[in-house]
């Protein structure tokens, strides 16, 4: 009986091998299923940003048409520029917000190096705090605003979100961006 016994007990080591055999077809199966899904949801995922931000563009400073034009510029926080026709321009700036967090912030500036509008793109920002970045009624404080654009705090007009000073802050240094950035190319 004992020789039965000992027949059915596995050792340490083929447990071992057995446990990461399994763990790695496992893994296995779920990197081939993610790699799949990304490949047949590529191109909407693509579409969905273009229609993202086109309507951006569009809500920052209507135009015809936009084309985009070459920054030579420092600032590292500016992503793309775009003439709009004889209206302005439209600036997409990535400014670091709060906690690591980031924005992409879409910005219209009328030929004068006035703000037009701001729109929030993306925003890794808190909920419910940083977050409300993105409602009208912040938003529109930017609206023909013109060189550097700050909040209250730091003797600017831009009444800050309350809790997310931060993010006001990281709006706000968007904002100035934007129009220095316009400001090279006009």
């Amino acid at each position: 009986m004992s020789e039965a016994v000992a027949k059915k007990q596995s050792s340490p080591v083929g447990d071992l091998i057995r446990l990461t055999v399994t763990l790695f077809a496992i893994c296995a199966v779920c990197a081939l299923l993610l790699g799949l899904v990304n490949e047949f949801t590529r191109d909407r995922i693509a579409a969905v940003e273009a229609e993202k931000k086109a309507a951006a563009m569009a809500a920052v400073l209507p135009a015809a048409g936009y084309e985009q034009t070459a920054y030579l510029g420092a600032d590292a926080t500016i992503d793309e520029v775009y003439k709009a026709g004889d209206a302005g321009w439209v600036v997409q700036v990535s400014p670091a917000g709060s906690f690591g967090g980031g924005l992409t912030i879409m910005v219209g500036v009328n030929r004068d190096l006035t703000v037009s509008g701001v729109e929030i793109v993306k925003s890794s920002e808190t909920s419910g705090l940083g977050a409300n970045a993105k409602k009208p009624v912040f938003r529109e404080q930017f609206v023909g605003r013109s060189g550097a654009v700050s909040v209250t705090k730091d003797g600017g007009e831009i009444d800050a979100l309350t809790g997310a000073t931060i993010t006001s802050r990281a709006v706000c240094a968007g904002v100035s961006s934007a129009l220095a950035a316009a400001a090279t190319l006009g």
